[in-house]
């Protein structure tokens, strides 16, 4: 019998590839403002830390005043709704992924660092075919990420004990996540980010691609 009951997921880089749209969606709301534009891959980088980073990163260095920001954040909440998710889809394997999960019982929830409407939107759209029993994104008055506050909260919802949770998420916010909530931090290698990173922030087990959760699972207490 696996140690664990309950699989925590990032969203972003994890589940889904959304950096194009992203990606797409941002570039617009700079060209709006008169700013250039940044290649995708950039996107890679500038994403984990909720949309008030993702803007301060993507605006010039010398535009980053509150005001400035402010103002991107609202451009870019504009312009990144459902109808701009034309190039977002689950990553190869987690389909396969999700449907044994859902046979073998698991409890999936997702956390993500994306703002709360636009999180549940997109699983809403993209990931429709599964059920997940919490999906929760940014809301005010709850820190962010690699604040543990809605990693706790997900696991006491549930009734379900953090250590019994394996936290599955491709950056360093994550993983520092689930070392603070107590959960097993797993790195999904196929994300935005690097080994490196998600190693130097606690990453417990590497994993090349989603299915290579299903064998830590049946890991051995």
């Amino acid at each position: 019998m696996s140690r664990f009951r309950a699989l925590l997921f990032d969203l972003d880089g994890t589940l889904l590839d959304t950096v194009e749209d992203i990606a797409d969606s941002m570039n617009a709301a700079l060209g709006r403002m008169g700013f250039p534009g940044h290649p995708a891959k950039a996107y890679l980088h500038f994403v984990g830390e909720g949309i008030d980073q993702l803007a301060r990163r993507a605006l010039p260095e010398t535009h980053r005043d509150a005001a400035t920001v402010a103002r991107c954040v609202e451009e870019m909440r504009r312009e990144y709704t459902v109808e701009r998710l034309v190039k977002t889809r689950p990553y190869p394997g987690v389909p396969g992924l999700l449907d044994r999960l859902a046979v073998d019982g698991y409890r999936m929830t997702i956390v993500s660092n994306k703002p709360d409407g636009s999180t549940r939107e997109i699983v809403a759209r993209k990931l429709e075919k599964w059920h997940f029993d919490r999906v929760v994104g940014a809301r005010p008055g709850i820190p962010l990420k690699p604040d543990p506050a809605s990693a706790l909260e997900v696991a006491c919802g549930l009734g379900i004990s953090p250590e019994q949770f394996v936290y599955v998420g491709d950056s360093g916010i994550d993983m520092a996540t689930a070392r603070a909530a107590g959960m097993y931090p797993a790195g999904a290698l196929w994300g935005f980010r690097e080994a490196d990173e998600l190693v130097a922030h606690g990453a417990a087990a590497l994993l090349e691609k989603p299915g290579d959760l299903l064998a830590l699972l049946s890991s051995p207490r």
